[in-house]
């Protein structure tokens, strides 16, 4: 759902930014270390969201790729932990099992069979 909301807030960015871009389309000069350049301001508005989007998505490809050799590192960690130690992980239970288990704690009337602490309870 995350995934989802970016992807419309980005088009709402992309559309607001193509109808600025549209309204502005009067030339402006740009001065550069070398020298200066007359541009539509249109072609510079898309140019720097462009290159914004470029630089984003560069560091997000960055993060992913680092992460990914994090949780790489970590697992090999924990193989070798697991191979020292010979610790398994307990099987986690179905939900079907579950559902059998709380079958056979009831009897024959339907009923839950009583706990140790019910029964001691009436003893006294």
């Amino acid at each position: 759902m995350r995934i989802q909301w970016s992807l419309i807030l980005a088009l709402i960015f992309a559309l607001i930014t193509a109808v600025f871009a549209v309204i502005n389309v009067n030339p402006v000069q740009v001065n550069l270390l070398f020298g200066a350049v007359s541009l539509p301001l249109i072609l510079l508005i898309l140019g720097c969201t462009l290159l914004g989007g470029i630089i984003v998505g560069s560091f997000g490809i960055y993060r992913g790729y680092r992460l990914q050799r994090e949780v790489k590192g970590l697992h090999a960690k924990l193989v070798h932990i697991q191979e020292a130690t010979g610790y398994t992980f307990p099987e986690p239970e179905k939900p079907e099992k579950r559902k059998k288990a709380a079958g056979k704690s009831e009897n024959s009337a339907g009923k839950p069979e009583p706990s140790a602490e019910d029964l001691a309870s009436s003893e006294q």
